[in-house]
């Protein structure tokens, strides 16, 4: 279950912003964060829109004057929000929009409450997905591998 959040939330972001200097191990980093929920059994607030727009906030406040400290650390609420689309939370009014409706979590994390067969179909679908985007990003070579890995970009011109 956990692939097709840190892999399809990268490949979003490298997609929609087509920045290859956005740090997309942190990206996939937020994308995994609320998957803590399943592991304590109850959704939590990081399964709220709240939590990404503390986290934003707490990001922009901290690296005030640090452009690149910024850039790197702006991944986390990126992934966050990501994970909000790709669990479907928002279809959730209560938990999606806590503490609007209630101070409470009723129920597990949304992606505790499906089927074996859709996890790993998104799992399988997000190795796809993973293969795609080595070959599109270059990740074939080494040198951009090891770029991804190391720094967290992508090469330059491979978003053209």
């Amino acid at each position: 279950m956990i692939l097709w959040f840190v892999i399809v939330a990268p490949v979003v972001v490298a997609e929609v912003f087509r920045s290859p200097m956005v740090d997309y191990r942190t990206v996939a980093l937020g994308a995994a964060l609320p998957v803590i929920d399943v592991v304590i059994g109850r959704a939590t607030v990081l399964h709220t829109l709240a939590a990404p727009v503390v986290v934003l906030t707490v990001v922009m406040l901290a690296t005030i004057g640090r452009r690149l400290v910024r850039r790197r650390w702006l991944g986390v609420p990126i992934g966050l929000f990501l994970h909000l689309v790709l669990d479907a939370t928002w279809a959730d009014r209560a938990l999606f929009w806590w503490p609007a409706f209630g101070f409470g979590f009723e129920g597990g994390a949304p992606e505790a409450g499906r089927s074996l067969a859709v996890l790993i179909a998104l799992d399988l679908l997000a190795v796809g997905v993973a293969v795609w985007a080595a070959r599109r990003y270059g990740l074939t070579d080494p040198a951009n591998r090891q770029l991804l890995l190391r720094r967290g970009h992508l090469a330059r011109g491979v978003l053209a």
